[in-house]
């Protein structure tokens, strides 16, 4: 069993019995009573809280005016996704600008709060890189069925000649559904080696080891942030294109 954080047990305390009991009547009962919201979920909720307050906070101080640090801030990052989503996404970028920003900021947050004591980095879990990719799978597709419909939609994976759609409809939807695997599996790894290494090392090494790699937690952390947003911004130009 892993040990358990401060915040989980916090969760567990407060919701343990009904978290247990709903998940005791969907016929998934956890192994722990007791504990039933591990770490990784309780980081997620922390950073959503996170998340939560610091919309709450910015609404109540926001000027046109007399704009503070943290305004200026969430504006530069609006900024960053809109530009980014009317690059790969084209003129109807902009509505699509809530989810990558929404993916940005909980994925950036989830890789850095790991370098924070006493917390731990959730997307080092393949459960939450896993959730975050499937929600990005039901996103454009979902956006491809409202611009052709189901059957106009499905066609975009048959080529462009009839003749060779039984070959390629088939691996079209593979790839497709690879989608999911190649996005999870990548910021997973990436975040688990990071948070292997630091602990491994800030066992064995003086102070100016685990330092650099921290630094370069720090840069990856960003890395995969981008990388996490890119993707789906593509997949959902490549969705609700006229023309594939």
């Amino acid at each position: 069993m892993e040990h358990e954080i401060w915040f989980a047990a916090l969760l567990n305390r407060l919701l343990g019995g009904a978290v247990s009991s709903l998940l005791a009547a969907i016929g998934l009962p956890p192994a722990d009573l007791g504990h039933p919201i591990p770490n990784y979920v309780a980081m997620e909720v922390f950073v959503i809280l996170l998340i939560l307050t610091s919309v709450l906070l910015l609404r109540r101080g926001l000027s046109v005016e007399n704009p503070g640090r943290f305004q200026q801030v969430m504006e530069v990052l609006v900024e960053f996704n809109q530009g980014l989503a009317e690059q790969i996404i084209g003129h109807e970028g902009r509505r699509h600008v809530a989810i990558l920003g929404t993916l940005g900021v909980f994925i950036l947050l989830c890789n850095l709060l790991g370098l924070v004591p006493t917390l731990e980095t959730p997307t080092a879990h393949i459960q939450v890189t896993l959730g975050c990719a499937v929600s990005v799978f039901i996103y454009y597709n979902f956006q491809g069925v409202r611009r052709h419909g189901v059957l106009g939609y499905l066609r975009t994976f048959c080529g462009p000649m009839l003749w060779i759609a039984v070959i390629m409809l088939p691996v079209e939807i593979i790839s497709n559904l690879a989608r999911v695997l190649s996005l999870s599996v990548r910021l997973y790894a990436n975040m688990f080696a990071g948070q292997l290494l630091e602990q491994v090392f800030t066992g064995l090494i003086p102070v100016f080891v685990p330092a650099l790699l921290m630094v370069m937690h720090v840069f990856v952390s960003f890395v995969q942030t981008y990388i996490f947003m890119l993707l789906p911004a593509v997949y959902v130009s490549m969705a609700v294109a006229e023309e594939h």
